[in-house]
């Protein structure tokens, strides 16, 4: 008799922490939700006061009603665009090489695997120091839009590679199998089945790392980017500004113009970040669909 009270007991309690662990995850969860829902009407309280079309293509100015943020826009579109086009092929080609083409598991395979993995948690302000000493003074591109298309090409480029070699390895088994069993080779078999096959994974991945690295304001402050361009950039030697920091620059001015402009420049970048996670959606979807 003693035995089946202990257990009862033993029973409530579990039942009780359970419960009390469920209050506690709802409140954390409650809590995040507040804040999110709290800093969003702030920003759009604050950003629907400037937000026009007048806003988005107008020059920068020193007057926080007559300003406007297409040279940050136009900085932006170049620096991403740069990156996209550096940071993808190499993502997916050392991705397919580690996962498809290095079938032998060797010390030195591990260490880059390891290292990989330890690069896409290093802060991002590490990468603007890397940059600063490698492209803007090593290699003399100063502080040019190039120097920080390519240092925020190494902050996304193991994110790139994870994300490819995950989708690569949720590729089954019998693609590659079935393709070298009719005579494919190796590469043939990656080109025509694997690769078709994980394209839902690889586009999401390479959108979602090119999203982060359009919010990202420490490493191109490290490298050189301006807050203040008076002209548009017409090439990649050109200096820029971008939208997170001249968000950044705005929100510590101690103006409430300046205030208001930081806000509507942070629901221009919250749009263009809904746009890019909606076109991976779209793809992911379609790729699928094919398949």
């Amino acid at each position: 008799m003693s035995l089946v009270a202990a257990s009862q007991k033993h029973m409530r309690m579990r039942k009780r922490k359970d419960a009390i662990f469920k209050v506690l995850c709802f409140f954390a969860a409650g809590l995040g939700v507040l804040l999110l829902v709290l800093f969003l009407y702030k920003i759009v309280t604050d950003g629907l006061v400037r937000l026009s079309w007048t806003f988005i293509v107008s020059n920068l100015s020193s007057r926080p009603q007559r300003t406007g943020i297409w040279p940050a826009i136009i900085g932006s579109t170049y620096v991403m665009t740069l990156t996209g086009i550096i940071a993808v092929p190499m993502g997916v080609g050392a991705a397919v090489y580690l996962q498809e083409f290095n079938t032998r598991k060797n010390r030195l395979t591990e260490f880059i695997q390891l290292n990989i993995a330890n690069l896409a948690g290093v802060p991002s302000i590490v990468y603007g120091m890397l940059g600063l000493a490698v492209f803007v003074r090593w290699m003399a591109l100063k502080e040019s839009i190039i120097s920080g298309a390519l240092t925020m090409s190494l902050l996304i480029l193991p994110m790139v590679i994870i994300i490819t070699q995950e989708a690569l390895k949720a590729v089954p088994r019998g693609y590659r199998d079935g393709s070298l069993a009719l005579g494919s080779t190796t590469w043939q078999a990656i080109r025509y089945q694997v690769l078709p096959a994980a394209a839902p994974g690889i586009l999401t991945g390479i959108i979602l790392s090119i999203s982060r690295a359009i919010g990202e304001t420490a490493p191109l402050i490290v490298v050189g980017a301006a807050a203040y361009v008076s002209s548009l950039p017409h090439g990649v030697g050109d200096r820029y500004t971008v939208l997170p920091i001249k968000i950044f620059d705005w929100a510590g001015e101690a103006k409430r113009g300046f205030n208001e402009d930081a806000a509507t420049a942070i629901l221009v970048l919250m749009v263009a970040l809904l746009v890019l996670n909606s076109i991976a959606i779209y793809l992911r979807s379609r790729s699928r669909s094919k398949a």
